[in-house]
């Protein structure tokens, strides 16, 4: 399995052209944009791909999972600004946030099967360890699809490393607010947690 630290190179060009059509044999370039454009959502990828699959990662906990919602997001933002914006880093890895929580509630309202395990266990884990560890992050994942959008998003943000400065970007809030944000977001989600335990245990 992959590390959810170590993600494969990947060009903006290899995800712009898996969105257009197969009838369009060159190299897909925005409609109304030149080569200086595309060399820019170039950069923009390459600079902020690792941050954006990140921010997914902390919630979804798989690499794959993570790195497809990354490419989703910023295929959405190139359709949607072609000649870029200013606001890029901060809009991609907040959409990355929505998108995989988006994607975490649909899987639980699904089906009620056993959420993902990390794909990562420390190597003198014992099989007891790993399994308890194993338990609590597939806890703390559910109960981060239960709480509300803004804390999940918050919580999403701050754990993938982000810090205050570039969560209070993302969110559009000021950034001596994300403190006091996030601890009651992490009261939320410790909430939910300490009930499922206790449902577990009775």
């Amino acid at each position: 399995h992959r590390d959810l630290h170590s993600f494969p190179t990947r060009r903006s060009s290899d995800l712009l052209a898996a969105s257009t059509p197969l009838r369009e044999a060159k190299r897909p370039v925005a409609p109304g944009s030149g080569a200086a454009d595309l060399s820019g959502f170039e950069a923009l990828f390459q600079a902020e791909y690792p941050s954006v699959v990140r921010v997914a990662a902390r919630v979804l906990l798989e690499a794959a999972a993570a790195e497809d919602v990354a490419q989703e997001v910023f295929l959405a933002f190139h359709l949607r600004y072609p000649h870029g914006h200013e606001g890029a880093a901060p809009w991609l890895r907040l959409a990355a946030a929505h998108l995989a929580l988006n994607r975490l509630r649909g899987d639980r309202r699904r089906s009620r099967r056993e959420l993902g395990t990390p794909e990562r266990q420390g190597a003198q884990e014992t099989p007891e360890t790993a399994a308890l560890l194993a338990e609590t992050q597939r806890e703390v994942r559910a109960a981060l699809g239960r709480i509300k959008p803004p804390q999940a998003a918050l919580l999403a943000l701050r754990y993938s490393g982000l810090s205050y400065a570039e969560v209070a970007a993302a969110l559009s809030i000021p950034v001596t607010q994300v403190g006091v944000r996030l601890r009651r977001a992490e009261a939320a989600l410790r909430k939910e947690v300490d009930h499922d335990q206790a449902d577990a245990s009775s």
